[in-house]
């Protein structure tokens, strides 16, 4: 029987098969353009450096397109049937595809595709996501080898984190007078506090709120009293500045988590972070009874 736990359990045999795969060398400085999950992976990579224009599909289309041709894109769609990325591929002379299912209409009308090798997937992006990051590595140049042996390595302590912040936020959901519960994270864990948002939300029918530490700072940090803020850490430069504001809200009346791999360097630590909350929504769904993820809509959003 396919459960969210048991396509968790497949994400380190997934991100082995990727890391074995072909990825030829991607552009840059084109558009990356994808929807949910698939717009957060290459905004990860924005934020290492690498010189791409990350996107969010539809608003490409609907505000900057300018309903003219461009020269090169990346497509991105674990579907490869998502509405809004299959309105932009009109837009382009040439694309590369990245998606689980090549031979759907993205891959299919494409000048490259670059297939995910994640196989099925029924719930949340886990297995896909993880997917996406590494053959974004290997096309912009970066060895992720290592990662991927530590994140194989790490999956029981994962499935521990994110259990144990399943249980601590249900109590405190279920007893105290939640108003608000927050992911922050820097630089490439922008993603990972944006991708977590989306899972949680999505598998437990509660509103969780990823935004940048900075931005946090700027203002939602006043709501910190009552209030739950999950901080995504890793060596960098704004390390510090992470650790001190969890101190202030705490003190302010917050309740305080940290997700953090400390044997993964900033950039490669996205592998990593990402798996706890994958966790952390299974069992959270559990606790509070929900049993379908995709209620109001598929996993598939098409427009019509």
């Amino acid at each position: 029987m396919n459960t969210p736990l048991s396509e968790l359990r497949e994400v380190p045999e997934c991100a082995r098969q990727m890391l074995a795969s072909d990825v030829p060398p991607l552009p840059l400085g084109v558009p990356y353009l994808g929807m949910g999950s698939s717009y957060f992976a290459p905004l990860a990579f924005k934020y290492m450096g690498v010189p791409i224009r990350a996107e969010i599909a539809s608003e490409y289309e609907y505000y900057l397109s300018a309903n003219k041709k461009s020269p090169e894109a990346v497509l991105l769609s674990q579907s490869g049937r998502s509405t809004e990325v299959l309105w932009c591929r009109h837009r382009f002379d040439r694309y590369t595809a990245l998606t689980n299912y090549p031979e759907n209409e993205l891959g299919a009308h494409a000048t490259a595709v670059i297939p995910l090798l994640a196989g099925e997937e029924l719930f949340s992006s886990s297995k896909t996501y993880v997917n996406t990051l590494l053959a974004l590595f290997k096309g912009f140049g970066y060895d992720p080898a290592d990662t991927v042996a530590l994140l194989s390595d790490r999956m029981q302590a994962y499935q521990e984190t994110g259990k144990r912040m399943a249980k601590e936020v249900f109590n405190l959901i279920t007893r105290e007078n939640i108003h608000g519960i927050y992911l922050t994270g820097s630089g490439p864990n922008l993603a990972t506090a944006l991708e977590a948002a989306l899972i949680l939300s999505e598998s437990t029918k509660r509103n969780f709120h990823g935004l940048a530490m900075a931005q946090y700072d700027h203002g939602p940090k006043e709501t910190a009293r009552n209030s739950i803020i999950i901080q995504i850490l890793a060596p960098g430069n704004s390390y510090e500045r992470s650790l001190k504001l969890g101190d202030t809200v705490a003190r302010a009346g917050a309740t305080v988590f940290q997700v953090e791999e400390p044997q993964a360097e900033e950039h490669f630590s996205i592998l990593c972070n990402i798996l706890p909350f994958n966790f952390m929504a299974c069992h959270l769904a559990e606790l509070l009874g929900i049993g379908d993820t995709f209620t109001v809509g598929g996993k598939v959003t098409e427009v019509s």
